[in-house]
């Protein structure tokens, strides 16, 4: 505990690292080696940084991932939030309602087309 003290007020980028390390450690063991959203492997491995490197991502957006508990957090790859790194809930939810629109509009044009 001692130690733990003097870590965090000598060297607080040490004991923030190590903070963030324990986090993920903690998700891996809860969710597995998987991103949340394409399902593909990540590699822990990578610099931090890399895009096919593992990020954590809170699930409910407005929450910053640094103040999020455990139960609000996943695991994704860099490159797989890069897409949506500006967009609020909201717009995110507009963009996907408007693709699935498009997608049964054009469904429906092959249809009438074919009949």
């Amino acid at each position: 505990m001692g130690q733990l003290l003097f870590l965090r007020y000598v060297n607080p980028w040490k004991y923030r690292r190590e903070q963030e390390e324990a986090r993920v450690a903690e998700l891996r063991r809860r969710d597995g080696d998987d991103c949340r959203r394409c399902r593909r492997p990540m590699r822990f491995d990578l610099p931090a940084g890399h895009d096919a490197g593992a990020w954590v991502q809170p699930i409910q957006f407005g929450m910053d991932a640094a103040e999020a508990s455990l139960d609000n957090l996943c695991l994704t790859h860099r490159r797989c939030n890069a897409a949506a790194a500006d967009n609020t809930g909201e717009v995110t939810e507009r963009i996907r309602r408007k693709q699935e629109a498009d997608l049964f509009a054009k469904s429906r044009k092959r249809v009438c087309r074919s009949a």
